[in-house]
């Protein structure tokens, strides 16, 4: 695994966009996995400035995301979907059809599961797969315990990711208790992934990371046997005895 530190978000953000537009000006059909929360949503803001100021192109990049709640509708403001379109989707001009997201409405979530697969199988394989870390260990919304060959699936969330989240409700009795994910094997099929770290909250998962075992009870473990990855970590997460150079 690569790793950089930044002194800050702001700089994580700036230096993660700028390694996803020179890999789209490098690719123009490029295929990217995108990741929804907190961490990501600065690197998308400078994404929508350089494509302003830049005019980097997105019209013919494919893009696949991580995960949908199960019954939250796209018009939802706390769906997915409505997440992509206010941070980055309607700012840039990438063209609808070609922006995957789990269908949360589904009337059968399982099979909705398996076509999300077909998608994957056939616009892929992922060349750049954006992720962040979950103080579980968590990727996507793959909780501890999940098999490392996991495939996209309907996973039942636990009570720290629903109370984490819970801070884009009202409340965490408003997050939804399951949701459709992409699977770590599906996640590990990418070419390439960018893992952003941020916040003194994922100190203890970051270290646990790089110094603990691959176990699929801390499902970000599975990423040390992925042959490129690169962490972008900021200097929060990094406590005074850590030294990476």
């Amino acid at each position: 695994m690569d790793i950089i530190t930044t002194p800050s978000y702001e700089a994580l953000s700036k230096e993660a966009a700028s390694y996803v537009s020179r890999k789209v000006q490098e690719n123009p059909h490029i295929v990217l996995g995108l990741a929804t929360g907190s961490t990501p949503t600065g690197m998308y803001e400078q994404l929508i400035k350089d494509h302003i100021t830049l005019g980097t192109s997105y019209r013919n990049v494919t893009t696949f995301n991580l995960d949908e709640y199960v019954g939250m509708s796209k018009k939802n403001p706390n769906s997915y979907y409505a997440f992509m379109k206010k941070h980055l989707f309607q700012h840039i001009d990438i063209q609808n059809e070609f922006t995957f997201i789990p269908d949360g409405m589904s009337g059968d979530p399982q099979k909705e599961c398996g076509l999300y697969e077909e998608k994957l199988s056939k616009h892929g394989p992922i060349d750049l797969q954006i992720l962040g870390l979950g103080a579980n260990g968590h990727i996507g919304f793959n909780e501890p315990g999940t098999s490392s060959s996991s495939r996209t699936h309907v996973v039942e969330l636990t009570d720290s990711t629903r109370k984490a989240n819970s801070r884009f409700f009202k409340g965490i009795e408003d997050v939804p208790t399951h949701a459709i994910t992409m699977g770590i094997d599906s996640i590990m099929d990418a070419k390439e992934i960018l893992l952003l770290v941020a916040g003194a909250n994922k100190r203890e998962a970051f270290e646990k990371l790089l110094y603990g075992e691959i176990s699929d009870n801390f499902p970000a473990s599975i990423l040390k046997k992925h042959p490129c990855v690169k962490i972008l970590a900021d200097q929060s997460v990094l406590d005074t005895s850590s030294i990476i150079a």
